[in-house]
């Protein structure tokens, strides 16, 4: 067996660790999880992390690697170290890497979890094999991260691959990062949600959304179609940027299987520098694993 890897997913709900060894990823040598329990401060959450690392150890008999990789949400700001973005909130303005460093005694690699996932589905996932991946996530917030050559791009402010507050046409409502129509705040699920009923007037969760356009529900409809549309216009955007080989779809958002079909690629063509459109757009294979899995090749 190879030198085992050791992955964190930071979450705003569970903390999950895993050992992963990297020649064969399929099965964690070792995984579990604790709640984070965020309620209780931003201490509470490192001796939380710090927890799962030793119970990792004591059940699975392996020694803690010199360099152990963290996804959270948000993302350490380079020019000052501390963590930004985060939806869970007592985690910013902290220095989470030099203080986990501190605590654990060896060095920490931190990525956003959406680069981590990005990066795990590159590395043992559906797009392995790609050179150029944008890993996208559409759930409860929409997210994004960039691989190139099977590393993680960052950016000089650490934000790269952020497409969730790109701004899109004709689109105002408020978000929460202070800035009108960003993706997120169009086809992200709740997005969606609030359009239908808006439009309908009874509130629906988005399985139930995508079940009543298949029964004929008009506004329904309207509503996938919305999604489709504005998706092609969006994921154009970042193609004609990167020219990626490959897009993966996460969160619930992307078990809409609209998304992979003729029409959603017309709709991206609609808006792209280009005659045609090759790159592929594909559906995660690592499930719930792709973020401890991405956190561990952070250390690769």
């Amino acid at each position: 067996m190879t030198t085992p890897i050791l992955g964190i997913d930071l979450g705003g709900t569970k903390i999950e660790g895993a050992f992963i060894d990297p020649k064969n990823p399929e099965r964690a040598l070792s995984r579990l999880r604790l709640p984070t329990e965020s309620e209780q401060g931003y201490d509470h959450i490192l001796a939380q992390i710090v927890g799962v690392v030793e119970m990792l150890e004591k059940e699975s008999g392996l020694s803690r690697p010199k360099k152990i990789g963290i996804g959270t949400p948000g993302t350490i700001e380079p020019s000052t170290g501390l963590l930004k973005n985060s939806n869970t909130l007592c985690l910013n303005k902290h220095p989470i890497k030099k203080d986990l460093e501190r605590l654990l005694g060896v060095q920490v690699e931190v990525a956003n979890d959406a680069n981590c996932f990005a990066l795990a589905e590159t590395i043992f996932g559906a797009a392995k094999g790609r050179k150029n991946v944008v890993g996208i996530i559409i759930g409860t917030g929409v997210g994004g991260g960039i691989v190139i050559d099977g590393k993680v791009i960052n950016g000089l402010h650490g934000i790269g691959g952020e497409w969730g507050h790109n701004p899109m046409n004709a689109e105002t409502a408020p978000c929460y990062c202070g800035h009108k129509g960003c993706v997120e705040n169009v086809f992200s699920g709740p997005a969606l949600e609030r359009f239908y009923l808006e439009h309908s007037g009874k509130a629906a969760r988005l399985p139930e959304i995508v079940k009543r356009a298949a029964d004929g529900d008009a506004i329904a409809g309207a509503t996938l179609d919305r999604l489709v549309t504005k998706f092609g216009e969006a994921i154009a955007v970042i193609i004609n940027i990167l020219d990626p080989d490959a897009v993966v779809i996460g969160g619930g958002v992307g078990n809409i299987d609209l998304l992979y079909t003729p029409r959603a690629r017309a709709e991206v063509l609609s808006h792209l520098f280009n005659h045609e459109v090759r790159t592929e757009f594909l559906k995660p294979t690592l499930g719930d694993s792709a973020g401890v899995f991405g956190a561990a090749s952070l250390t690769l």
